[in-house]
């Protein structure tokens, strides 16, 4: 068993909280109409864009907007092919995923093992971005935390497939040090990040996907000319977006707390971009749910007068900046 399995089964000790064994079917429709839309919006970025701004100049940077707004979305269904939920046919729901993936510069297999693995060791030591280690002098831990949340998260992840073209031993071993720890679960956590950096297969596929995004972005950078920059800065805002989004529902969340995770409030029209995110401890709760099947639980909770919900979602992110948050 490889440790992209191991990751997805969650055969060891999971963060706090009982999973329940609800199914709810896929909906392909709002999952297509999604596509076409991300589809639009990459076709818009990489292809069309630099014609208009050749055609029409600055007028449109206006176009910038809506890119970077639909950033969750790409993201969320990248998320929902990690969980199998994309499509109900596996190989498209995979391939989707990739494609997705590609075109955000983010390699997919990485992606889907990280993710796997935070839903299985949920704020454990690997798992908590915005904690203090204790270790790190405090000067240094906040510059990193920062750089992390303010973009370097992204940052990292399109440096990361760079490591597949280095010796299978020295990431194993670079790996290895950097996870050590004498916590069992530490462990546990150690030995799967271990074997999926030495998993041969897993490597080649990030090894590829990341040399067709490179291929794919260079060619659009061509296409801007001289507006380069209106690309790269709205990459960088895009990956700005996720870097906060990512750690957001488990910042300063007691280990104590149901499933480790918080939901929050966000206003109707931000329910289909977010792609309901913004109900992440529910989407802990029920990770083998379609995102569409989440508000009918978070009705269900309400009517049953049990607190659903936490505070305002684009407050929430607002607030990690406050800077690190604790372990209680």
């Amino acid at each position: 068993m490889d440790a992209q399995t191991a990751a997805g089964r969650g055969d060891t000790q999971p963060a706090p909280g009982r999973r329940t064994s609800r199914r709810a079917p896929i909906d392909h429709r709002a999952n297509l109409a999604l596509l076409g839309l991300i589809a639009t919006a990459v076709v818009i970025q990489l292809i069309a864009w630099p014609f208009l701004l050749r055609q029409w100049g600055a007028s449109m940077l206006w176009i910038a907007v809506p890119l970077v707004v639909l950033t969750p979305t790409h993201w969320g269904l990248i998320h929902e092919s990690i969980h199998g939920q994309l499509s109900s046919r596996r190989w498209l729901n995979e391939w989707l995923g990739r494609v997705l993936a590609i075109a955000f510069l983010l390699p997919y297999d990485a992606a889907r093992f990280g993710h796997l693995m935070h839903h299985r060791f949920t704020r454990e030591s690997f798992d908590r971005p915005d904690v203090h280690d204790g270790v790190t002098h405090r000067v240094l831990a906040r510059i990193g935390y920062y750089t992390h949340l303010l973009g370097g998260l992204y940052l990292a992840e399109l440096a990361l497939p760079l490591l597949t073209f280095l010796p299978a031993s020295w990431v194993c071993r670079l790996v290895a040090h950097k996870l050590r720890s004498e916590d069992p679960i530490d462990q546990d956590v150690r030995r799967l990040f271990v074997a999926f950096a030495g998993n041969s297969e897993r490597r080649a596929h990030i090894r590829r996907d990341w040399m067709l995004s490179v291929v794919l972005h260079a060619c659009a950078f061509y296409l801007y000319g001289a507006w380069w920059p209106v690309l790269a800065i709205t990459m960088f805002l895009r990956g700005l977006w996720l870097s906060v989004a990512d750690n957001l529902p488990h910042y300063d969340v007691m280990l104590d707390e149901q499933q480790r995770a918080r939901n929050f409030r966000a206003p109707a029209i931000w329910h289909p971009v977010l792609m309901n995110h913004h109900l992440h401890r529910l989407h802990h709760q029920h990770p083998t749910l379609p995102w569409t099947a989440l508000p009918a639980l978070a009705r269900d909770a309400a009517s049953a007068s049990v607190p659903n919900t936490d505070a305002a979602y684009f407050r929430a992110a607002l607030r990690q900046l406050r800077g690190f948050g604790k372990v209680r």
